[in-house]
C-alpha cells in the first residue's frame, strides 16, 4: 500500500529491508448524528463489459497522504480533487479504487458511529459539508470504475491522549476499549464488545453506499514497537483460557474479525467482496517450512497475529492483495520469490489474488537503484504473469499514479493495459478446490 508509504505512517519495528507499511492512520472522535445524505442508488459499475482482473490503486486519506491535500479546504475544492484522482485511475486504464473511508476510528461519511473525520475539516467531528463516501462510489461508477471502501478495523488515533478526541467519541465513552501502544490508541482486539462495535462502524457504511468491496489494509494488532508490550493481558485472563498461548488467542480474535467482518458484508450486500491487503510476509521459511523464502523481521502470522495464509486457504476473504513493495532481486525479500509463494497460497482456493505494488518507491531518490529504472514495476507485472493464481495489481497510490514521478506508471499502462480495464469484481468465482487448511 501500501503505503512514507500506504503503510508507513504508523509502522514499528521492521528490519532494515522491509518497507513501512503503508499510511493508515489517525485520530477520531464520535460527533453528533448528522442527517445522513441520501444513499447512492444501488447501482454498480455498467455490467457485461470485458474481464481483465484488478487494476487498483488505493486512495489514502490518512495523515491527508493522497486527498484532500491538506485539511480545510472547502467542499467544493475537496470534491473537484477527489474527482481528479478517479480521473487519474481512467487515465492509466484502471478499474478499481480502494478508498480510505475509516483511516482512525472516524468517518468520510455521516456515520451514526463515529465522528467526521480530521482530515476533511481540520477539527475531528466537524461536518465537511458534503458526503466524500456516496459522492465517491457516484462519481466512480460513473466512470466505470469500481469503488472499494478502506477501513482499518482497530486503530483510534495517532496520538496517545484520549483528550485529544472529541468528547462524544466511543472511545473516551468507554476508555476501557483502548490501549495506548507505541504512541499511539488502539482498540482491544480482544474484546467481544469492541469487535462488534467497530464492525458495526463499518457496516454503517456497507449498508448506506452501494459499495463494490469491502477493504482491510494490514494493520491489525499494531506493528511490533521495541521494548514496548501491548497491554491486554487482563482481556487474555478474561477470555484466553481454552488457548495454550497469548499469541494463539490473539490470532483467533483476528480470524473471528475476518469471517464476522465477511459474513455481515455478505448479508447486508452479496454483490460487494470483502478483501485484505496484508504485509508481504506471512512467515520466513526459517521460521515454518511452508513459509516464503525471506527474512523478514516482520511476520504477519508472528507479529501483527494475522494468519492471511489460513484466510486464502479457507477461502474466509474473497481477495488478498499482499504488498509485496520489494524489488526484484532484493536479498532478504525478493518479489520474484514473494510471487510464486502466493500463487501456491492462492491455487485451488476460491480466494482471488491480487498484487500489491509500490509505486511510491518509484523515482524516490531514498530508494535503491532499481527503483530508479522507470521498468522496474512493469517487470514485476511481466513475471506475475507466468502465475495464472495472479489476476491483477494494486497500486500505491492514487497521488503517484496522478504525478508518475518518472513515468513508471505510464510504462505499466503501456506495457500492460492497453486493452479496456473491464471490471475486476464481475469475474466468475472458481470454484473451492479440495485444498483446505495445510
Amino acid at each position: 500500500m501500501g503505503r512514507v508509504s500506504r503503510r508507513a505512517f504508523a509502522v514499528a519495528a521492521l528490519s532494515a529491508f522491509t518497507m513501512a507499511p503503508r499510511a493508515s492512520a489517525a485520530p477520531h472522535a464520535p460527533v453528533a448524528p448528522t442527517p445522513p445524505t441520501s444513499p447512492v442508488p444501488a447501482a454498480g459499475p455498467p455490467a457485461g463489459r470485458a474481464v481483465t482482473g484488478m487494476r487498483g490503486m488505493w486512495l489514502a486519506t490518512v495523515a491527508n497522504r493522497d486527498w484532500p491535500t491538506r485539511a480545510g479546504l472547502r467542499a467544493g475544492e475537496q470534491r473537484a480533487e477527489l474527482v481528479g484522482l478517479l480521473d487519474a485511475a481512467v487515465r492509466r486504464g484502471l478499474n478499481t479504487v480502494i478508498f480510505q473511508v475509516r483511516p482512525t476510528a472516524d468517518a468520510l461519511w455521516p456515520s451514526a458511529h463515529e465522528p467526521w473525520s480530521e482530515y476533511l475539516s481540520g477539527s475531528q467531528g466537524r461536518d465537511p459539508g458534503w458526503d466524500p463516501l456516496g459522492t465517491a462510489v457516484e462519481e466512480a461508477h460513473a466512470r466505470g470504475l469500481e469503488l472499494h471502501a478502506w477501513f482499518n478495523p482497530y486503530r483510534v488515533a495517532t496520538h496517545d491522549n484520549p483528550a485529544h478526541l472529541v468528547p462524544s467519541h466511543p472511545a473516551r465513552k468507554n476508555p476501557g476499549w483502548v490501549v495506548p501502544y507505541g504512541g499511539k490508541l488502539y482498540y482491544n482486539p480482544g474484546l467481544p464488545e469492541v469487535r462488534a462495535f467497530v464492525q458495526d462502524a463499518m457496516m454503517d457504511a456497507v449498508e448506506k453506499y452501494a459499495v463494490d468491496g469491502v477493504h482491510f489494509d494490514d494493520y491489525f494488532y499494531p506493528y511490533p514497537v521495541a521494548g514496548q508490550s501491548f497491554a491486554d493481558g487482563g482481556t487474555y485472563s478474561t477470555y484466553g483460557g481454552d488457548f495454550a498461548t497469548k499469541a494463539a488467542w490473539r490470532r483467533e480474535n483476528i480470524d473471528l474479525l475476518v469471517r464476522e467482518t465477511a459474513a455481515r458484508v455478505k448479508k447486508i450486500r452479496p454483490a460487494a467482496r470483502f478483501g485484505v491487503s496484508p504485509f508481504g510476509v506471512w512467515r520466513n521459511a526459517a521460521t515454518d517450512a511452508k513459509g516464503s523464502d525471506t527474512r523478514a523481521g516482520v511476520q504477519t502470522y508472528d507479529d501483527l497475529y494475522a494468519d492471511t495464509r489460513t484466510w486464502v486457504r479457507e477461502g474466509w476473504i474473497d481477495y488478498i492483495v499482499p504488498q509485496l513493495y520489494w524489488n526484484v532481486g532484493l536479498e532478504a525479500a525478493d518479489y520474484a520469490k514473494l510471487i510464486p509463494w502466493w500463487a501456491e497460497v492462492a491455487k485451488g482456493s476460491r480466494t482471488q489474488l491480487y498484487i500489491g505494488e509500490a509505486l511510491y518507491k518509484a523515482g524516490d531518490p531514498a530508494q535503491p537503484a532499481a527503483w530508479q529504472d522507470p521498468a522496474e514495476l512493469s517487470r514485476h507485472l511481466t513475471l506475475a504473469r507466468q502465475h495464472p493464481e495472479v489476476r491483477g495489481h494494486v497500486f500505491f497510490s492514487a497521488k503517484e499514479v496522478a504525478e508518475d514521478r518518472i513515468g513508471a506508471m505510464a510504462r505499466v499502462s503501456a506495457d500492460h493495459y492497453g486493452t479496456p480495464a473491464g471490471i475486476a469484481l464481475r469475474q466468475a468465482r472458481r470454484p473451492v478446490g479440495p485444498a483446505g487448511r495445510s
